[in-house]
Parts: structure tokens; C-alpha cells; sequence
């Protein structure tokens, strides 16, 4: 049985968790919302600032909520991309030392891998999920908006991305235009519950309908337009509606275009991770929209948003593999993942 330490900073959550054969041991997280909100959006100085004084309590804490050591580890996995790079490097320089000092394997994590297997992860009495590869993965954590076609552990295709803001970058700069409180995405889904979704007509960029490409800087400047005519008080029906009506009109795009990646590959299955992916009128209309014989999985609220858990499982399936990281491993604020997939990773996965 692999014990695996996980350490995620690339943005503002710093998390480490401790996950032993999918099965989550601990995972805790320190968020920095307080330390960002006045500004709206993170502030990368303040964030990387933050990392380095949360790192130590964090990594502790979830050790000691394993009932683990450090010597009990068989390997230590660190978000090295992509990312912010102040985050990054605090993370990486953390795992690096504690690695050395304990004198156990190095494993550098690409970020949206981890949140590619979040809905794999389980508590010890939860039962195994029977997700399964292939399947088309929507990805939407912070400045990423992602269609991915994974044929199996470490073989995957890119269909679709942002060409412009990511949908949790559109929901962020909606929520100040609100005047709505960081972060953007609860804040909006808070408001729009009791709002009309059909109130306003936001357009949907739908772009080429034969590619999977997405497009959200066209429905910020939609919202700044029609608040300019129309000012509104935040604590109003008007409000609501507004707020409902932006919601939909993005989570629409996001839910068309992954069905549509469904039936274009041919896949019985989709997987929907990261943050936005805890939005639940895009998991209310996912299964309204999807044909009754698409699967859909997602992960548990706690694992949707930046975590440990997901990089220790990520960490678990490479160390599996004999994918160890160089001792020069360095942090990629930009990693295409891409890069990850190779014929043997394919070839071996065991999750077929």
C-alpha cells in the first residue's frame, strides 16, 4: 500500500493531504480569501506571501491527521504547473526539502491532472467510484477552461479551451461588476438562486459549432453593457435576475459544448472537475441536457476546488508507473498537458 503526500500552491489555497490507494487519509486547506477580497481577484505577491506562512502548519496538520510520519511516506507530490509562480515555487521548495531530508521520491504534479482524477478520490468509508477511462473531461478551474478526450491515464487529447477569460475568470469579473464579493462563482450562484435565468438574453459565444473551443470575454462585456443602462442594487429581484440570466448563459456554453465533445468522440462518459465544477445549476442542467445514457461524474464538493488530494492521487498513479521527477525539477507557470500523455503511460494504465 503507497502512502503519498500531496502539496498543492498553485494559486491561493495551500493544501496538503495524505491519500493512501485513492482512499483520503486527510486533506486540509487554507484558503485566502480574506487576504484577497478587497482587490476582487488574487493578487499574486500577496498570495505567494501567504504560501510561505502557511505551508509548514498545513503540511503538519495533515500528517498529523493521517496519523502518519514523514518516514511512513513512499513519496511526496507536489503541484510543480501550472500556476502562479510565486505559489508554485513555495510548494515545490517545500516538497523538495522535506523529500530530501526523508529521503523519499520526488513527484512533480501538472495541476489539472490532479483535478483529471479528483472525482477518483474517496473517503475510507466510501465505495470506489465506477468512473472509468476513456472518457471526456470538462475542466474548469480558475484561469482554465478545458475539453479533454482521456483515453486512459496519461494519454490525453486536448478537444477544446478559452480563447480568452476562463469561465471561472468570467464569473470572478461578473461578481465585481455586481458588486458581489470574492470569489466570483458562489457569490453569483448565491445571488442567482432566487433570480429568473430567462430574464435577460446574455449571448453565448458558441464560435465554430463543429470545434470545442470557448469564448467568455464577449458575455463580461455584454454584463458591463447592460449595467451601464440598466444600474442596479445588489439586493434586488433586478439583481437576481441579472445574476441568474449571466449565470446561465455561461454555464449553457459549458454544458452544449460538452455534450456535443460527447457525442463527437463517441464517449459514454463525462467528467466535470475544478471549481466551477461545484456550480450547481451547470450540474442541474448537465443532467437535464444529457442523453440518458451519458454518465456523469463529478467529485465531492471538498475535492472540486484547489486540493491536495487530488496531486497525492495524481502523485500515487505516476509513482505507480515508475514516473519519478528529476532532482532539477523546476516549477512551469505554463505546462500544455499535452506533454504528459506517451504510449507507454497509455499502455500500462490499470484504469481501463
Amino acid at each position: 500500500m503507497m502512502t503519498i503526500l500531496g502539496i498543492e500552491s498553485s494559486c491561493d489555497e495551500t493544501s496538503a493531504a495524505v491519500v493512501e490507494e485513492g482512499i483520503v487519509l486527510s486533506n486540509v486547506v487554507q484558503g485566502q480569501i480574506d487576504v484577497h477580497a478587497e482587490y476582487g481577484g488574487v493578487v499574486p505577491e500577496l498570495a505567494s506571501r501567504a504560501h510561505i506562512n502557511n505551508i509548514y502548519p498545513v503540511v503538519s496538520e495533515a500528517l498529523w491527521r493521517a496519523n502518519r510520519q514523514a518516514a511512513d511516506l513512499h513519496a511526496i507530490a507536489v503541484t510543480s504547473g501550472p500556476g502562479l509562480i510565486g505559489g508554485l515555487l513555495v510548494g515545490l521548495t517545500f516538497g523538495k526539502g522535506l523529500a530530501l531530508a526523508v529521503q523519499k521520491p520526488l513527484l512533480g504534479i501538472h495541476h489539472m491532472e490532479g483535478h483529471l482524477l479528483s472525482p477518483f478520490l474517496r473517503r475510507p468509508d466510501e465505495a470506489a467510484s465506477d468512473c472509468a477511462f476513456p472518457f471526456v473531461a470538462l475542466l474548469v478551474s480558475g484561469g482554465h477552461t478545458w475539453l479533454l478526450h482521456a483515453q486512459a491515464f496519461g494519454s490525453y487529447t486536448l478537444l477544446g479551451q478559452t480563447r480568452d477569460d476562463a469561465a471561472g475568470e468570467a464569473f470572478d469579473k461578473g461578481a465585481r461588476l455586481l458588486g458581489l464579493n470574492y470569489p466570483g462563482g458562489p457569490a453569483i450562484a448565491a445571488l442567482a438562486e432566487g433570480g429568473d435565468p430567462q430574464a435577460i438574453r446574455f449571448p453565448r459565444a458558441w464560435l465554430d459549432r463543429q470545434r470545442f473551443d470557448f469564448s467568455f470575454s464577449g458575455l463580461k462585456t455584454a454584463l458591463r453593457t447592460h449595467l451601464l443602462h440598466h444600474p442596479v442594487d445588489k439586493d434586488t429581484q433586478t439583481a437576481r435576475d441579472i445574476a441568474a440570466s449571466y449565470q446561465e448563459a455561461l454555464v449553457e456554453v459549458l454544458v452544449e459544448k460538452s455534450l456535443a465533445a460527447c457525442r463527437a468522440v463517441g464517449s459514454s462518459r463525462l467528467l466535470v472537475a475544478g471549481g466551477v465544477g461545484a456550480n450547481q445549476r451547470l450540474r442541474q442542467l448537465l443532467r437535464q441536457r444529457a442523453h440518458p445514457q451519458l454518465r456523469i461524474y463529478a467529485p465531492p464538493l471538498a475535492f472540486c476546488t484547489d486540493n491536495g488530494a487530488m496531486i497525492a492521487l495524481a502523485g500515487e498513479e505516476r509513482l505507480r508507473r515508475g514516473q519519478l521527477s528529476d532532482p532539477s525539477l523546476t516549477v512551469r507557470p505554463r505546462w500544455p498537458m499535452a506533454e504528459l500523455a506517451t504510449p507507454e503511460l497509455a499502455a500500462n494504465s490499470h484504469r481501463q
